[in-house]
């Protein structure tokens, strides 16, 4: 569902499912699975009392996240994302509840985090980033400064009468957010159920609730950023609680040109690629929008204003930075009670 934006998910969150013994062969959860926004779907749900039939609800799931396509891809021509980029500016477009939701986060965190641009698509192109997402050119310090002046969320303008632009050739792209709002929007309609213990996965970002039978915790495990080419390997396990998981990071994706290296990641600020050590940050929050809004423009920061920013905001963030003697992780002061789990 994205245009190319600066999530790239690099993401591996290994729920651990323990046998329970009998108790959990009797309640066994209810999974369905399926594509959705160019990836993935997986779900589970422990019914308890309640009964959940699982085709019927497999359908009202993807008319959830058709729906929520249908309003923020912007690979569907009619999409309601594609009709407020074609718009002229100052023109006032009455949008859905669902868009106004996401617009809304986006600009707030945006204005909050300054690294996270849900209009910075113009400024992706021109550096070049072709459908294979590797960089072709490298554009010239006045056109970036150009592009920049012609970005950024101050640029819109959301109203209770709708949303528009200052400018005509702004443009929306919420990679870093529709995502998470879709397994926020499938967490809504499975506690609409009557049900509070599920996990709910798309595209590698997470929202769990409750527990397993018996009271077992769900268990995640982050990736370890330097695991050999080709092999996905656990670094640390944590009990998110009832929460959103979402970890973003650059450190498998990148590419040199003209001897220097390139990843896809850019930073608003500076209209460039990013630079630094950085390589894994992972974000808890009660909702996986924000998680995934806020995980990409921590990525974005750097290390120590990655540090800074979460324990300012008293936000539970886990960073992986490579330097020159190894590995060196950081905890905040939020994330620290999920760490006290036995591996």
């Amino acid at each position: 569902m994205q245009k190319l934006g600066t999530l790239f998910s690099v993401v591996f969150l290994v729920v651990f499912l323990s046998a329970c013994g009998q108790q959990q062969s009797q309640q066994k959860p209810v999974e369905i699975n399926g594509k959705t926004m160019g990836t993935t779907y997986n779900i589970k749900v422990f019914p308890g009392p309640i009964a959940l039939e699982a085709e019927r609800f497999k359908k009202e799931v993807d008319d959830t996240l058709i729906a929520v396509n249908q309003s923020m891809s912007t690979y569907i021509p009619d999409s309601e994302i594609n009709r407020f980029n074609r718009l002229d500016a100052n023109t006032v477009m009455p949008i859905s509840s669902d868009f106004r939701i996401v617009v809304a986060e986006s600009i707030r965190l945006g204005q909050s985090t300054k690294t996270l641009d849900v209009t910075m698509g113009p400024l992706i192109d021109l550096w070049g980033f072709g459908p294979d997402k590797r960089p072709t050119k490298r554009p010239l310090q006045a056109e970036i400064e150009a592009m920049q002046a012609n970005i950024g969320v101050n640029k819109l303008q959301l109203t209770s009468e709708g949303l528009a632009k200052a400018l005509p050739h702004l443009e929306l792209s919420f990679s870093a957010t529709a995502k998470g709002y879709g397994i926020d929007k499938v967490a809504e309609l499975i506690e609409k159920k009557g049900f509070s213990n599920y996990m709910v996965e798309i595209g590698g970002e997470l929202r769990i609730s409750g527990s397993k039978p018996e009271g077992v915790p769900w268990r995640i495990a982050i990736e370890k950023p330097d695991a050999p080419a080709g092999q996905r390997q656990i670094h640390r396990v944590v009990e998110p609680g009832n929460n959103a998981i979402a970890t973003s990071g650059d450190y498998r994706i990148f590419y040199e040109m003209d001897g220097e290296v390139f990843t896809h990641l850019i930073d608003p600020g500076t209209g460039k690629p990013v630079r630094h050590d950085l390589v894994s940050v992972t974000v808890l929050h009660p909702s996986a929008m924000t998680a995934d809004g806020l995980a990409t423009a921590l990525t974005v920061m750097g290390t120590q204003r990655a540090r800074a920013y979460a324990e300012k905001h008293n936000l539970p963030v886990y960073l992986i930075s490579k330097t020159d003697a190894g590995l060196e992780t950081f905890a905040s002061t939020a994330f620290a009670p999920y760490l006290d789990v036995k591996k």
